[in-house]
């Protein structure tokens, strides 16, 4: 039986499903070395999953620089705490890195963010969003494309914690790893959908509605 593919979800119907969580192994790098031991590995993969997360301000006119950088695989997550060690030489070669395909959502916003720390030239990257639109698809928003693709729902209670925080709890760095973690899992199945051909996209919906005798 083909997967059918809905064009947009319901926050409603988001609502209602369970939840998922990244359940691989999550390593938190707070140290330039670590960060060049993590870059090693990571310049070793076909491709991983992108993210950033930024302290949110609540005051207006304040703002703050991405505090963490996720990069994510199928079995591990690093998280790379930019507030704490920059942006060193390694990470930047791995943004720049043309080989490794990273994929994330919202890219334009999180370069615009990341070039706040560093003016690198972004490497092999791609894009979400543009994705999944050529399936159809016309949410935009990562819980929303998860949600179509494998009817779970990714949590954001996290979204708005502090990313500067000395130490980042287990939610918090859960969350992190989710939602890169989920940009591969998303592409990777978009992609063994587009080779076999078995989906079809949910027809769209004409909405009709009924005039009186008078045509109103």
């Amino acid at each position: 039986m083909s997967k059918l593919i809905k064009r947009t979800i319901s926050k409603a119907e988001i609502s209602t499903l369970p939840i998922v969580a990244f359940e691989g192994r999550i390593v938190t790098v707070q140290t330039v070395a670590d960060a060049e031991k993590a870059v090693d590995f990571l310049l070793t993969q076909k491709m991983v999953g992108v993210d950033t997360e930024t302290r949110p301000s609540f005051v207006s006119g304040r703002s703050y620089k991405v505090a963490l950088l996720q990069v994510s695989t199928e079995e591990v997550c690093f998280l790379f705490r930019l507030n704490y060690i920059g942006f060193p030489d390694s990470v930047q070669r791995f943004l720049e890195d043309k080989n490794v395909m990273k994929i994330g959502l919202s890219l334009r916003d999180d370069f615009g963010a990341l070039h706040k720390r560093s003016n690198f030239q972004p490497g092999e990257f791609i894009e979400l969003q543009d994705y999944v639109s050529k399936f159809g698809i016309e949410d935009q928003s990562l819980q929303k494309i998860y949600a179509i693709l494998f009817g779970r729902r990714i949590s954001k209670n996290q979204r708005l914690s502090n990313w500067e925080a000395e130490v980042l709890n287990d939610k918090q760095k859960q969350y992190a790893a989710t939602d890169a973690w989920a940009c591969l899992r998303i592409y990777r199945y978009m992609e063994e959908l587009q080779q076999t051909g078995d989906y079809q996209l949910e027809e769209k919906k004409i909405e009709i509605i009924e005039k009186d005798e008078y045509g109103i």
